[in-house]
C-alpha cells in the first residue's frame, strides 16, 4: 500500500522572517494610522474644551494600562495566539462604533482601540522575541517601520480627509485592516510561542516581575525612553490639532502634518545606517536632545503659530530617529524566560504616556495655554537625554567577530 507523505511545510512550519513580522506591523499600522488624527478631532468636536479631551484621554489610558498588566494573566488560561485575534477583533469592534458618532460611542471607541493596541503590541514583542535573534532585532525594528510607513504615512492625512467627505469612511478602513492582519497573523502559523512548551507551573502575574525590572538598569532606561518618546508622539498628536485649531490654522492641519511626518518612515533602512555609524548611546541622546530643542523653541515661539508648528514637525523627525534606535536597549536586554512578561512591563509605556501626558497636561492647562505643554514635553525629552549618558557605548555591537565579514553590521 502505497504511503502517502505529509508535506514537510505543513508538518513544520517555517519560521517567520523579519519581513513577515514587518508586513504584520504594517497592517496594524493601517488600523491605528488613518485613526489616530480623526480620535482627537472627533473627541474635540464632541467635547468642545482641551482640558475635557485630556481628561477622556487620562481615564482611557488608566484602562488600557490596568488591561496590559492584565495581558500576562489572561495568557494562563487564553492562548497567545488567541490573544492576539481578540485584539484584532476590538479593532474592528471599536472602528464599527465609532460609526455611531455620539461622544459616549466614539469613548467606547476609543478604549477599545487603545486596549487592543496594548494587547496586540504585547504579543508581537513576545512573538519577535521568540523568532528573531537579538543581532537580527535592528533589522527587525527597521522592517516594522519600513513597512508601517504606508499606513502611519498616509492614514492620518486620509483619516481627516474622508471624515468631511464620509464621517463612517475612516473607521470602515480600520476595520477592513484589522480584518486583513487577522488573516496575516494566522497565515504566518506563530502559534503560542516558543517557550510555551517549556513552561513549568503557574504563570506569574507581571506585577511579580518589578523588582527584577527594577534591578535591571537598563531595562529602566529602555522603558523611560519608549516612555518619553510616546510622550512627544501624545503631544503632537493630540495638542498640536488644538494648538493649530485655536490659532486659526484649521481643523485639517494636524493630520495633514502628522502624515508628511510619517512620510520619513520610508526612510527608515537610511536612518537605522546613520545609526549603526555611531555608538547605540551616541544616537540616543542626539535624537532626544534634538527632539528636547525642538519643543521648547516651539513653546517659545508660540506667538508665531506657523513658527511653533515647524519647530514641532521638525522634532517629529527626530521622534523617528528615536522609534528606530531608543527601543533597541530594552530589547536587548530581555531574558528569554521572561518574555512575556517583560513584554507586558514594556509594553505599558504606551498606556503611561497616555496617563501622564494628559494627566500633566490638564494641570498645565490651568495656568497656559497649549504652548506649555510643548514646553513640558520639551523638558521631559531633555531628561531622557540626561539618562542616555549612563548607557554603554559597545551597546548594539556585536561582542566578537569570528572571521572577517562574518558579522558585517552592528545590530
Amino acid at each position: 500500500m502505497h504511503e502517502r507523505r505529509i508535506p514537510e511545510w505543513v508538518r513544520h512550519a517555517p519560521a517567520p522572517s523579519v519581513r513577515e513580522f514587518g508586513l504584520l506591523a504594517g497592517f496594524e499600522a493601517i488600523v491605528r494610522g488613518i485613526l489616530i488624527s480623526v480620535f482627537p478631532l472627533a473627541m474635540y468636536r464632541a467635547l468642545g474644551d482641551a482640558p475635557a479631551v485630556s481628561l477622556v484621554y487620562f481615564l482611557v489610558g488608566i484602562v488600557s494600562l490596568l488591561a496590559g498588566l492584565l495581558v500576562p494573566y489572561l495568557i494562563r488560561f487564553v492562548p497567545r495566539r488567541w490573544a492576539y485575534s481578540g485584539g484584532c477583533i476590538m479593532f474592528m469592534a471599536g472602528a464599527l462604533l465609532a460609526i455611531d458618532g455620539r461622544p459616549e460611542a466614539v469613548v467606547g471607541a476609543l478604549a477599545l482601540n487603545t486596549v487592543a493596541a496594548v494587547v496586540t503590541f504585547i504579543c508581537y514583542n513576545a512573538y519577535v522575541l521568540d523568532y528573531i535573534s537579538k543581532i537580527e532585532l535592528g533589522r527587525c525594528e527597521t522592517s516594522r517601520m519600513f513597512y508601517s510607513a504606508l499606513g502611519w504615512t498616509a492614514g492620518p492625512m486620509a483619516g481627516v480627509l474622508l471624515m468631511e467627505v464620509w464621517p463612517p469612511a475612516p473607521f470602515v478602513i480600520s476595520a477592513a485592516a484589522a480584518v486583513a492582519m487577522l488573516i496575516m497573523f494566522w497565515a504566518m502559523r506563530l502559534g503560542d510561542g516558543k517557550l510555551i512548551t517549556k513552561a513549568r507551573g503557574q504563570a506569574k502575574n507581571p506585577l511579580a516581575f518589578l523588582p527584577r525590572f527594577f534591578a535591571q538598569p537598563r531595562l529602566v532606561a529602555g522603558y523611560l525612553f519608549a516612555m518619553i518618546r510616546s510622550c512627544g508622539w501624545w503631544i503632537y498628536v493630540v495638542y498640536l490639532p488644538i494648538f493649530a485649531i485655536q490659532n486659526g490654522l484649521g481643523e485639517q492641519l494636524g493630520g495633514i502634518l502628522l502624515s508628511a511626518t510619517n512620510a520619513m518612515l520610508f526612510a527608515a533602512p537610511l536612518i537605522l545606517r546613520w545609526v549603526q555609524g555611531r555608538s547605540l548611546r551616541s544616537a540616543v541622546r542626539v535624537g532626544f536632545a534634538a527632539c528636547a530643542v525642538c519643543f521648547l523653541s516651539a513653546a517659545g515661539l508660540s506667538g508665531w503659530p506657523v513658527a511653533a508648528v515647524s519647530a514641532l514637525v521638525l522634532g517629529s523627525v527626530w521622534l523617528i530617529v528615536l522609534d528606530i534606535c531608543a527601543g533597541l536597549p530594552f530589547l536587548m536586554a530581555v531574558k528569554p524566560s521572561e518574555r512575556t512578561e517583560m513584554s507586558a512591563i514594556y509594553s505599558s509605556y504606551r498606556d503611561v504616556s497616555g496617563i501622564l501626558t494628559p494627566g500633566v497636561a490638564t494641570l498645565v492647562l490651568l495656568v497656559t495655554p497649549v504652548a506649555g505643554v510643548f514646553a513640558a514635553g520639551g523638558m521631559a525629552l531633555m531628561g531622557a537625554w540626561a539618562v542616555a549618558a549612563r548607557l554603554h557605548p559597545r551597546l548594539g555591537r556585536p561582542r566578537i567577530a569570528l572571521r572577517p565579514g562574518s558579522l558585517s553590521e552592528p545590530a
